[in-house]
C-alpha cells in the first residue's frame, strides 16, 4: 500500500491533489477497512489507481473527505458528490465542510464529526445539505471515518452517504 505521507510526517492530502490520486485512494480504503470491519467497496482493484478512478467517476455512493483544518475544507469529492451538491470539482475542493449544512443542521452535524474525532468512526446519520445555490437535501445512511496513515497520523475525515433524496424544498 502506498503511504500517504511524507518522510517528515507531512500530509499529502492537499486541494491540489488529484482527484484520482492512487495514494489517497489507499488511504481511504485502507482506513474504512481498519475502522468499519468491512471494505468500503466490494471489488478488489488490481492496481491503487484502478480503485482511484473506479472510486471517482463510478462509485454509486457520494464520498467526500476534508482536511485537519481548524475550518476543515474538502478536499475530495467524487463525481456522484458534486452531481448531488451540483458542484464541480474545483468548487468543491477548498470549500469549508461547514458550508455543506444549513445553520439550523450546524448542531447536529459538529455532533456527528465530534463522535468521529473522538471514535474514529461512526455511522447510521442522516441530515440536510445545501448543494449550490441554495438547494437542500437530505443525506442518508452516511459513515464518516478518520483517515489514518500506515503511521497512525490523522490526515482529515471522510464520509460516504449511500442515499439521498429532495427535502420537498
Amino acid at each position: 500500500m502506498t503511504s500517504f505521507d511524507d518522510d517528515d510526517g507531512a500530509s499529502l492530502m492537499t486541494p491540489h491533489m488529484a482527484a484520482t490520486d492512487p495514494a489517497f485512494a489507499a488511504l481511504l480504503l485502507s482506513s474504512h477497512l481498519s475502522l468499519a470491519g468491512e471494505p468500503l467497496c466490494p471489488a478488489a482493484w488490481e492496481t491503487e489507481r484502478d480503485a482511484a478512478r473506479w472510486l471517482y467517476e463510478q462509485a454509486p455512493f457520494g464520498l467526500l473527505a476534508h482536511d485537519t483544518s481548524v475550518d476543515p475544507r474538502f478536499v475530495y469529492a467524487n463525481r456522484t458528490a458534486q452531481d448531488r451538491f451540483g458542484y464541480s470539482w474545483d468548487e468543491f475542493v477548498g470549500l469549508p465542510s461547514r458550508l455543506s449544512a444549513r445553520p439550523d443542521g450546524q448542531e447536529d452535524r459538529e455532533a456527528f464529526v465530534r463522535a468521529v474525532t473522538d471514535d474514529h468512526y461512526a455511522t447510521g446519520y442522516q441530515g440536510i445539505r445545501v448543494g449550490k445555490g441554495g438547494r437542500t437535501f437530505w443525506i442518508e445512511d452516511v459513515t464518516m471515518w478518520d483517515l489514518i496513515d500506515t503511521h497512525g497520523r490523522i490526515h482529515g475525515q471522510a464520509a460516504v452517504f449511500r442515499s439521498s433524496s429532495p427535502t420537498g424544498r
